[in-house]
């Protein structure tokens, strides 16, 4: 392997020459051989933003030259665009502070800087770094990194799923079906009803989101070490924040206290606690329908899902609800990480929180698996989705809790003997309620109407 011998405070060491990373990086990748989980890529874009960002308020206070900030803002735009993606190889488990990455990232933008100018030299410190430290960088970039994976990523697919669930909800507005609580045969209502539990969950989940991560917009930047701002402008964090504002489309703002900023991450902890709220809401409906869908034979048998693959390798013709599988799996993954990221941010001693590149790697891991999950159960499940409205008709007629309809007229424990009756004789609802003398067949026949028990709103029925 053909290396070039980089230097930094510690000395000289071997870097492998097609690289662009220096010797602080070199050091990070080989004392940090741990896992195999290494730095987002959502958070490496979120960095040379920043570092762009930091570079043009360092050029509008006099600090920085027009030729070093152009260079630098090219090698960020680059890093951006994703040219290049093996010069940030290091592992999660570092330095909690993330300082190897920003090094990292300071590292890359000089290198590459310095190979598009001649007149000046490009320094990873006093230049991609001024007026910064990794302190007040590391965390500026998580939350950039994170509101936008929210913004872009998983609202969008939120969205997307409940304009399907209102139209399923629209659909079977009018079908009828038994209710269940505590896994028992309940009242009726309709399968719409039913469906507008879960478009409501929806909803009130990307509510939650949206609101929770406005919290995410106060940056660190401006800091620096300790959240004194030593060795930047008092101007700074403004400044880089009003040009990632400019350059993400997001309304980034500086933190009105650096101090918390650096030792707390409740904004991390609120806005992934409605991530988890999500992540419930999706086990909810993902279990609801593979029970619904149970069968087709001898289970629920109320709905039928799309069978988009071969369900055993022993059973031939066995469909399985895969997609509920795989989003509850998620889910319980997204809850894991939501004990994560509280327990990590509990741990800020003093000025500084270090254990930030867990926190941003699990609320990272749970929006990109939570919004692909959510994505492929809606084009894979929920879309194909079917009511069975004969099994569901079926079950209506066959459920004893329709007695409930008779307490105004003939009071609680008639209509209680009625259905016990019902059960031990093995006969229907009607034949026992007949059998005992409590109400007449006209009168069950008026009485007991399930889509008159389902409370439709008038422009409904």
């Amino acid at each position: 392997m053909n290396v070039r011998i980089e230097k930094d405070t510690m000395g000289t060491i071997e870097v492998p020459a097609d690289h662009l990373w220096g010797a602080q990086t070199q050091r990070s990748f080989e004392n940090f051989k741990i896992g195999d989980e290494k730095m987002p890529v959502a958070l490496i874009i979120a960095f040379a933003e920043l570092k762009k960002a930091a570079s043009v308020a360092n050029y509008q206070l006099g600090k920085l030259s027009q030729v070093k900030q152009a260079a630098i803002a090219t090698a960020c735009d680059e890093i951006i665009a994703g040219k290049w993606p093996h010069e940030f190889p290091l592992s999660v488990w570092q330095t909690g502070s993330g300082t190897q990455t920003n090094m990292n990232m300071n590292e890359v933008i000089a290198f590459r800087a310095n190979l598009l100018i001649t007149e000046e030299n490009v320094h990873p410190n006093d230049d991609v770094n001024m007026s910064q430290s990794s302190n007040d960088t590391f965390p500026t970039a998580m939350h950039i990194a994170a509101y936008r994976q929210i913004h872009a990523h998983l609202l969008p697919i939120v969205k997307e799923m409940t304009v399907v669930l209102t139209q399923k909800k629209t659909k079977y507005q009018h079908l009828v079906k038994i209710g269940r609580t505590h896994l028992q045969d309940a009242t009726p209502l309709t399968f719409g009803q039913e469906i507008s539990g879960w478009e409501a969950m929806m909803n009130a989940s990307f509510a939650q989101i949206e609101q929770s991560a406005q919290t995410i917009l106060e940056l660190a930047i401006g800091g620096t070490a300790v959240g004194t701002g030593l060795n930047a402008d008092p101007r700074f964090g403004d400044l880089v924040a009003t040009q990632l504002a400019e350059q993400t489309g997001y309304p980034f703002i500086s933190a009105a206290n650096k101090f918390h900023a650096l030792t707390s991450h409740d904004a991390l902890v609120y806005t992934h606690g409605a991530i988890k709220g999500l992540a419930a809401n999706a086990m909810k409906i993902a279990n609801d329908i593979r029970f619904l869908a149970s069968g087709p034979r001898s289970g629920f048998g109320e709905l039928s899902i799309p069978a988009n693959e071969p369900g055993s390798s022993i059973m031939p013709g066995k469909v399985n609800p895969t997609q509920s599988e795989a989003l509850t799996m998620v889910a319980v993954q997204v809850m894991g990480n939501d004990a994560t990221v509280g327990i990590a941010a509990s741990q800020g001693n003093f000025e500084l929180n270090v254990y930030k590149p867990v926190i941003i790697y699990n609320v990272l891991q749970s929006v990109g698996i939570l919004a692909d999950a959510l994505d492929s159960f809606n084009r894979h499940c929920l879309i194909g989705l079917e009511a069975l409205p004969e099994r569901m008709n079926e079950l209506v007629e066959q459920s004893l809790m329709l007695v409930t309809a008779l307490n105004p007229y003939i009071g609680y424990e008639k209509a209680a003997e009625i259905a016990k009756k019902a059960f031990a004789d093995n006969s229907s609802l009607r034949a026992a309620a007949l059998a005992t003398g409590y109400v007449t067949e006209t009168q069950y026949n008026e009485w007991i109407d399930p889509l008159k028990m389902v409370n439709l709103p008038e422009d409904d029925k």
